[in-house]
């Protein structure tokens, strides 16, 4: 594809290989965008490349582990090769234990585990790709949050706190980068049909559904277009922003 709101614009989307990352992938690149899908997993990341490819979107698939800094240098080091990035779409993410254990429960090795990889990992790899899309003049950087952070889930401390910390780093971001006319917004979804929803205890979507003010259960289809959006022209004057995407879940 080369046409669209995004044509040939080259665009980071980690945790790509399946559910929302894959979702989001998808639509940005029926937008045209140039895709690089990276995941720590290279069986989901090659095949949904792949299957983007077998659709006409331009995807190439490069392998990541957030929690490794040298891992990260040398993805960056990869995708930023064949020229500089417009956008990166930091979707990557841990949502273990949901449901699990109050704050007091949980372990330093648990918490250190998820918030290296959704904070500290959000951070490293946009440390290491945002000189490129400085380099190509400017672009967008979109943060894949929560409303958990807002509504304050009992059990997922951990969680919470990474990605309230996330939309923290998206303002943090947001003044930095202003000035290299580089937006940077937060995009918090509610508890969306994914395969990471299987893992979350049915009383949790039960809460959802009953407090939705729209009675459906979310889909990844509802959340990639705020994605979509925020990455192109349109929304070149929207940074810092935290967009909630949850049917009426959280009110923010």
């Amino acid at each position: 594809m080369s046409s669209g709101a995004l044509a040939d614009r080259a665009i980071v989307v980690t945790g790509a290989g399946r559910g929302l990352g894959l979702a989001i992938a998808r639509r940005l690149g029926a937008d045209g965008a140039d895709l690089w899908l990276a995941d720590i997993r290279a069986d989901w990341g090659e095949a949904a490349a792949a299957d983007l490819r077998a659709d006409g979107v331009k995807a190439r698939f490069v392998q990541v582990d957030l929690a490794q800094e040298d891992s990260v240098r040398a993805m960056a080091e990869v995708v930023t090769a064949d020229r500089p990035l417009y956008g990166l779409v930091n979707n990557a993410a841990l949502a273990d234990g949901v449901g699990g254990k109050a704050i007091h429960e949980l372990s330093v090795a648990e918490w250190d585990r998820v918030l290296g990889v959704n904070l500290r990992g959000t951070f490293l790899v946009s440390r290491a790709l945002v000189p490129s899309i400085i380099a190509g003049g400017g672009g967008r950087v979109v943060a894949i949050g929560s409303d958990a952070a807002l509504y304050g889930s009992p059990r997922l401390g951990h969680y919470i706190a990474s990605k309230g910390g996330v939309s923290a780093l998206t303002r943090a971001m947001s003044r930095d980068l202003g000035p290299h006319q580089i937006t940077v917004n937060t995009v918090s979804p509610g508890l969306t049909e994914s395969e990471s929803a299987s893992m979350v205890p049915a009383e949790r979507h039960e809460l959802y559904r009953l407090n939705r003010a729209l009675d459906r259960p979310q889909q990844p289809a509802d959340l990639v277009g705020a994605v979509a959006f925020l990455m192109g022209d349109e929304a070149s004057f929207i940074t810092g922003q935290q967009l909630v995407v949850n049917g009426g879940f959280v009110l923010n």
